[in-house]
């Protein structure tokens, strides 16, 4: 009666909680293909193929490593098609006496799981997942007594705990951040120039295993988002190391200074692209942050590039994971601002004038990926301003992005990017016009439309929108300290040319067609 270890796609570390302590000669390892996890919402192709192989490879290395692996292929006529219908099944055939398995990511699974504690033939343990710094528990104690529950302050608090770019300071007092500062923001917010250069990133040639995952997926999933032609994902935790290398020798020295900068066509920059080898379980995020560390202590990378990087992993990662399930289940039906357009379509065709928007998403269905700033500020940023319906674009978030679970996704669409949790994690809306754009990226001067015109035919419709959604939230918005002052510069405005922007919105809003039914969801 050996003990069941199902492990989720994406739990494939090694150093599993719910295998460690476990004697090989008496586990079975259970990874499952399930329908279910591929359609409550479509996802992206690429996401899909990308999974499933990783999960492939990561079975084989287990079996190579001496343990027991039970692996249930998508296509097996006899898949229930759930993740709990296959626990259910395995633990039946394989007569377990206990199912052994780490918390699962997202709050459905974990609902789902704890209902089968009831219902399964033996014992169910649910392990905490350690492979984060700050565990659930300590983070809503985190959270207790705070009025205002910012990342700023999480983030020092990991650092401390880690003492990553951390430097002792003299006789008994405590260490403190290198160079002096927490967060060195201030020097990575630069548009792209004539002197950035991104180097090609690190691309992976599918193997005969990914190929035959893409063949599957393509078969099974033909009218999803996206295109698997150019796949070159890591899918083995050996490519994902080889990923870092590339990152710390050829992006990280110049990631700070860029990392808000956008580019029409260069699809990625130097950004790490690492989001999906972390989130999947193939790397350790300390241990990749350990190594921009000793790229700084060697002199590899500046300093500025080295403290955003970690604190992108280190800081938001885990605290975007902590309010999360602090704000769960009520998050996913947030919508402070009543925002109740549909998801227009051109969010699936990129057909649209917008020559940002346009690119953002000719990258998303092209790659599965699109940097931090196109979706905060030019796919959020139009999202949060034309008034779009929350759960839309949180469906179209979860579906498009290869790195994108619910517990990663959720709070940085609702709450960061469309502020439907009125605040609770970003102080104020990150809404912005045309200017905004011009200044970070390379789109404006070719668009159709004129960045520098703020109303009527040909005017960007980014500058528009931007005083119609202030206007329309006025009453939430004009309390909030970092927001009081807009409405100052709009109350000084002619009313003829406040009327001139609200019609002009109003007109470009009459144009958006809506998205086609069933395009993330049957």
């Amino acid at each position: 009666m050996p003990v069941l270890v199902p492990v989720l796609g994406d739990q494939l570390s090694p150093g599993l909680a719910s295998l460690r302590d476990c004697d090989k000669g008496d586990t079975v390892v259970l990874l499952m293909e399930v329908r279910e996890e591929c359609t409550y919402v479509k996802h992206h192709k690429q996401k899909i193929a990308l999974i499933l192989s990783a999960m492939r490879h990561f079975a084989e290395s287990l079996r190579s490593d001496g343990w027991t692996v039970d692996y249930i292929e998508l296509c097996d006529p006899d898949n229930t098609g759930s993740l709990t219908g296959e626990i259910m099944r395995a633990a039946e055939r394989h007569d377990a006496h206990l199912v052994r398995v780490v918390e699962p990511g997202e709050w459905r699974l974990d609902k789902a799981f704890k209902g089968l504690m009831g219902p399964l033939p033996c014992e169910m343990e649910i392990v905490p997942d350690d492979r984060y710094l700050c565990s659930i528990p300590e983070f809503i104690g985190w959270t207790q007594g705070r009025g205002e529950l910012r990342m700023e302050y999480f983030y020092r608090e990991m650092r401390r705990n880690t003492g990553l770019l951390m430097e002792e300071a003299d006789g008994d007092a405590a260490p403190e951040p290198a160079g002096g500062q927490w967060n060195y923001d201030r020097e990575n917010r630069a548009g792209p120039d004539d002197a950035m250069e991104p180097p090609p990133a690190p691309k992976f040639a599918p193997d005969a295993t990914t190929c035959a995952v893409i063949a599957m997926v393509e078969q099974e999933f033909p009218d999803h988002f996206g295109t698997t032609g150019g796949f070159a994902w890591p899918v083995t935790a050996d490519e994902a190391e080889k990923a870092v290398d590339a990152f710390i020798a050829d992006r990280l020295p110049l990631f700070g200074k860029y990392q808000d900068a956008m580019v029409h066509g260069e699809d990625d920059l130097f950004h790490s692209l690492l989001s999906t080898s972390i989130n999947l379980g193939l790397l350790d995020p300390v241990a990749v942050c350990r190594r921009a560390e000793a790229a700084y202590d060697a002199g590899d990378a500046p300093l500025n590039a080295v403290e955003g990087f970690v604190r992108q992993i280190i800081g938001w990662r885990e605290y975007i994971r902590g309010m999360y399930w602090l704000e769960m289940p009520e998050l996913a039906e947030a919508n402070a601002l009543d925002a109740d357009r549909p998801l227009p379509e051109f969010y699936w065709t990129g057909e649209t004038d917008m020559r940002c928007i346009a690119d953002c998403v000719r990258s998303t269905r092209d790659n599965a990926h699109a940097h931090h700033i196109q979706r905060l500020m030019i796919l959020g940023n139009f999202a949060l301003i034309a008034g779009i319906v929350p759960q839309d674009v949180e469906d179209w978030f979860l579906v498009v992005y290869a790195d994108a679970y619910e517990w990663v996704e959720l709070p940085n669409v609702a709450a960061m990017a469309l502020w439907a949790d009125k605040g609770r994690l970003a102080s104020k809306p990150y809404a912005a016009g045309g200017n905004y754009i011009n200044k970070m990226s390379d789109y404006c001067p070719d668009c159709h439309y004129s960045v520098s015109k703020k109303t009527g035919e040909g005017a960007c419709p980014f500058n528009a929108l931007y005083w119609h959604f202030m206007v329309r939230n006025r009453r939430l918005l004009e309390r909030n300290n970092r927001v009081a002052r807009v409405y100052s510069t709009w109350d000084r405005m002619k009313e003829e040319r406040r009327d001139e922007y609200m019609a002009s919105a109003d007109a470009f809003l009459e144009t958006l067609a809506p998205a086609r039914a069933g395009w993330a969801r049957d």
